[in-house]
């Protein structure tokens, strides 16, 4: 199973920022270092996404904004981290590791990018930690490639992918799909084809209940790609989740996610969304949890075998 990281990805950030830039190596280490995912593993450095990629979907004043170093003071606020050249770099190379992922996918069945998730940047701007939709802009590729003609994304990032509702929200051949807590971040939610709000405090059960259902409703929706945004940030110690999901319930979620792909044979890129406990090797096991569900599912997706049961 092909799975992407480079080095950019860990931005260099001011002292006490609160984005724990941390885990992705850690994750890296973790996936590199396990002794039943290593041997089959392919740990891939992405390229990064071209003007021509990332025109499809950002502004051309977005993309020239950060190529020239003169985003608006606003929009950096909003995104959160301060403008280097290295956030360019860094965001290419996570928009360029998602498409890769994507055409990994539509090859083995599965891929991940260890990075990723950036579901609030918008057609003209960026925010919460996010400057590029690498969602959005691997979709589009992949159908200007005519790799693929229907996608869907499934969102379970516990703030709502606001940013991929608003790029496709005219367009028929993308479904959005956001389960998020119902009173976080973003305060102004824009309208997925299927949002699923949860209240503060939702737990395994109801948390699960609402995706099975969710995923029901899905069941007939076309599709020849997916993108799955796992989220570590549903953890009932993140702090800025609200909700109250157990390390055991985000295991389910990922496993009840790869079997429905797995019952409708989708290819599917991974990417890992936000993440935000105290302690980061929390964040780094939740994440983990999801690369070891995606190998097993990569697995049946090659040799039609079962899904072990205790994935």
């Amino acid at each position: 199973m092909d799975v992407y990281h480079c080095d950019t990805f860990v931005l260099p950030l001011p002292e006490k920022h609160r984005f724990p830039m941390k885990k992705y190596e850690l994750l890296r280490l973790a996936v590199r270092d396990c002794p039943e995912l290593s041997p089959h593993i392919n740990l891939r450095l992405p390229p990064a996404a071209t003007d021509e990629q990332l025109l499809r979907v950002h502004a051309p004043e977005h993309v020239e904004a950060l190529k020239t170093g003169q985003l608006d003071r606003r929009i950096e606020r909003g995104i959160g981290f301060p403008y280097s050249p290295a956030l360019l770099e860094r965001s290419r190379r996570s928009v360029g590791a998602t498409l890769a992922a994507g055409r990994s996918a539509l090859r083995d069945g599965v891929a991940v990018n260890l990075a990723g998730g950036t579901h609030h940047a918008f057609r003209h701007r960026g925010e919460g930690f996010c400057v590029f939709n690498d969602s959005a802009v691997a979709i589009r590729a992949l159908q200007a490639e005519r790799l693929v003609e229907r996608a869907l994304i499934i969102d379970t990032d516990v703030h709502q992918g606001n940013g991929t509702a608003s790029i496709f929200a005219e367009d028929p051949t993308v479904f959005t799909f956001s389960i998020h807590g119902a009173k976080n971040f973003p305060f102004r939610k824009e309208c997925s084809d299927l949002d699923i709000a949860l209240p503060d405090g939702a737990g395994d059960a109801e948390y699960l209940g609402a995706l099975e259902e969710a995923l029901e409703q899905l069941k007939d929706i076309p599709a020849d790609f997916a993108i799955f945004q796992s989220g570590a940030d549903p953890y009932t110690n993140d702090k800025l989740g609200r909700l109250a999901l157990s390390k055991e319930g985000l295991k389910r979620r990922d496993t009840m996610v790869f079997r429905w792909l797995a019952d409708r044979r989708l290819s599917a890129a991974v990417t890992m969304g936000g993440g935000y406990a105290p302690e980061v090797e929390d964040i780094v096991d939740i994440h983990f949890q999801t690369v070891r569900a995606a190998f097993y599912f990569s697995r049946e997706a090659t040799t039609a075998s079962s899904t072990p049961a205790d994935l």
